[in-house]
């Protein structure tokens, strides 16, 4: 296909992919959803799963295979760009105020939904239809488990904001053990991809890569850019120059972790965590936020639901897989991290508040799947009965906080209940 034919097929997908994605997060906020969960079912719907399901014909020319190489590329785009964005609201004090309490959530979050996934692929594996017969068992265990592990961190910390907790104990807690949780499943995660396939030298390249890269940019780098932002206090604004070079760091940043073999979303995520604090951080979450968010991360959520085929759970058999996914994923994250606050002394209003945010898979838990898609660990059947679990579980996200803290919180005046838009 040409050129000036690919650029037609783009406009016309780019303006069907976001006024789907504005219109079902529209009525997601209406059901008291965060607009995100609405754009991730609106990617879904514009796949095979509903728009390929009744009108194949119409799907099939709206998206091409030939043209798919292009929202790919601005999928990865915006995910990477939307790292970056959370690594620059990564706060580590908040590991300081709750330590203790977050660890224990953040290591029973990790632990228990790492063992009951871990146990639940290694059966999954001899299934037919679920994982590439390219990976190994105990690659698709640590997977499974990683993917199992996962908390949906930018929409907690959304969440913890405009519901005005921020500073309080629960939202102190919640963060850190997101934050933790978040940390330690993305280390396993790259560690998963860097040896997939049985390629030692590969995988040896990539964990290096990424240690050496991660310990430049938390020390050196992060000391370079101490200046960078010392600059933009001295002006007093965030100049296009300089705006320039951070856009420019983060291409190269992708592109080493792309490089060595792990993946851009690693190199967008830790370039954030580095960048100081103040006004160039506000100035960068403030100019690059609405672009990432409403014009690209579409094309992520749209490109994820194009590889969502849920006619694969169309018999008992994939429904059970399924289900089984589902309250595996629950009990390993929620009723874990639960039980964790309230041994640590929180009271069971708060613990159940806790475990309600930190269930929540979200946008983190489709980067994970595309990986696993896109590296050939896992076939279409177990990525669309994983896209159901991440959904489900930030769609009860909201409304189980409500249920166990929220109402009786906003009864008593200590909470003004806000819809959210993360």
């Amino acid at each position: 296909m040409s050129p000036d034919r690919l650029s037609v097929y783009f406009f016309l997908q780019m303006f069907v992919i976001l006024i789907t994605c504005h219109v079902v997060g529209m009525l997601a906020r209406r059901l008291g959803q965060p607009r995100v969960v609405g754009e991730m079912i609106a990617g879904v719907l514009l796949g095979p799963s509903l728009f390929g399901l009744f009108f194949p014909v119409a799907q099939r020319a709206l998206f091409p295979p030939e043209t798919l190489k292009i929202l790919f590329i601005g999928a990865q785009l915006g995910v990477g760009l939307y790292m970056f964005l959370v690594g620059l609201e990564f706060q580590t004090d908040h590991f300081r105020q709750k330590a203790r309490s977050a660890v224990a959530v953040s290591v029973s979050g990790m632990l228990t939904p790492f063992v009951l996934g871990a146990g639940l692929a290694w059966w999954l594996y001899t299934q037919p239809g679920l994982f590439s017969p390219q990976s190994r068992q105990y690659e698709a265990a640590l997977f499974l488990a990683a993917a199992m592990a996962i908390t949906a961190f930018p929409m907690l910390a959304r969440i913890v904001y405009e519901r005005g907790l921020t500073g309080t104990p629960l939202g102190t807690l919640a963060l850190a053990a997101g934050a933790i949780d978040d940390a330690a499943a993305w280390c396993l995660l790259a560690v998963v991809i860097a040896s997939f396939g049985g390629a030692w030298m590969g995988a040896a390249k990539a964990i290096a890569g990424g240690v050496l890269y991660g310990a430049f940019m938390l020390t050196i780098g992060r000391r370079v850019l101490r200046r960078v932002g010392e600059h933009v206090e001295r002006k007093g604004r965030l100049t296009p120059q300089v705006l320039g070079v951070v856009l420019m760091l983060l291409m190269l940043a992708a592109w080493a972790m792309d490089a060595v073999g792990i993946h851009a979303v690693f190199g967008g995520f830790l370039l954030g965590v580095a960048m100081p604090r103040g006004l160039i951080s506000a100035e960068l979450k403030r100019q690059l936020e609405p672009f990432a968010v409403v014009f690209l991360l579409p094309m992520f959520f749209t490109f994820s639901g194009l590889n969502t085929r849920l006619d694969l759970v169309d018999n008992w058999t994939m429904l059970g897989y399924a289900a089984l996914v589902l309250l595996t994923a629950c009990l390993g994250k929620g009723v874990a991290c639960w039980a964790a606050a309230r041994a640590t002394g929180a009271d069971n209003r708060t613990a159940l508040a806790v475990g309600s945010l930190m269930n929540a898979r979200g946008l983190m838990e489709l980067i994970i799947l595309n990986i696993g898609l896109q590296k050939g660990i896992i076939l279409p059947g177990l990525f669309s009965i994983m896209v159901v679990m991440a959904i489900v579980t930030t769609l009860m996200a909201s409304p189980l906080f409500e249920l166990v803290y929220g109402r009786q919180a906003r009864q008593e005046g200590t909470l003004d209940l806000l819809p959210t838009d993360g």
